[in-house]
């Protein structure tokens, strides 16, 4: 487990990543080789369960830290991708402290949290059980998704909460619950974003984003977000293939 990980993610520092969806190691083996911080696998949007995202752990190995979003906070959801390795969780719609206290419960063993003691890869199998148990409530990240005006309004509260490690905002889910999709320059859900970020760096709270680029992200660093992901793995795939189709057919 990389301590280290979550400790950067606390103090702020800027760690680049990107989003992952696609069930193929070779993905998170290209990434590690590129040389991003770390990786956001999607358990949530993307057809990704728990025995692939463990062969997307195994692939990005022990120096490229990895990120679950689970699609809920199921205690389920969150026992299957720490057991299989992550080094945290994403979770979405956390819209109040309690929702908050439930995910670091679920994530830490007792007596911090209820964590259920299972055997798995973060364990070694079993081989490193005791190793693993004596830092996993320390080296786990916790990052909470606020995607819901709901949770905008109740971040003073959320943020608070011990055991939080930064809050990902989500501009497109958050602008949808506003009753605007997909207009996330509307002041409406501006000011929203702007709240949530207000209130987080006012606590001293790690934030983070997801953009489709780096074009996207780029003004959230410049409002002090450091837990970035910018582009998705289809995407970046997509992109790269119908750039160099054009250039052939215009040099054709």
């Amino acid at each position: 487990m990389d301590v280290r990980f979550r400790e950067r993610i606390r103090a702020g520092d800027r760690l680049l990543g990107t989003l992952v969806t696609l069930n193929a190691p070779e993905v998170a083996e290209v990434m590690r080789l590129v040389g991003f911080d770390w990786l956001f696998l999607d358990g949530e949007h993307s057809p990704l369960e728990a025995a692939s995202l463990q062969r997307l752990l195994q692939a990005a190995g022990p120096d490229l830290p990895c990120l679950v979003r689970v699609p809920e906070a199921g205690e389920a959801f969150v026992k299957k991708a720490l057991d299989i390795g992550a080094a945290g969780i994403v979770v979405p719609m956390v819209n109040t402290a309690e929702d908050a206290e439930r995910v670091v419960r679920l994530a830490r063993y007792t007596p911090q949290g209820n964590r259920g003691v299972g055997l798995g890869r973060a364990h070694g199998y079993g081989l490193r059980f005791r190793d693993y148990l004596d830092q996993a409530n320390e080296g786990v990240s916790v990052v909470v998704q606020a995607e819901h005006i709901r949770a905008v309004e109740q971040m003073e509260d959320i943020v608070r909460v011990d055991g939080v490690d930064a809050v990902l905002v989500g501009p497109y889910d958050l602008s949808a619950s506003l009753g605007r999709p997909g207009e996330v320059a509307h002041p409406e859900v501006v000011a929203a974003v702007e709240r949530a970020t207000s209130v987080c760096r006012g606590a001293g709270v790690s934030l983070g984003v997801f953009g489709i680029d780096a074009r996207a992200v780029r003004p959230y660093v410049e409002r002090g977000y450091t837990l970035l992901v910018a582009g998705v793995d289809t995407m970046l795939l997509g992109n790269a293939a119908s750039g160099l189709l054009e250039d052939l057919r215009s040099g054709a």
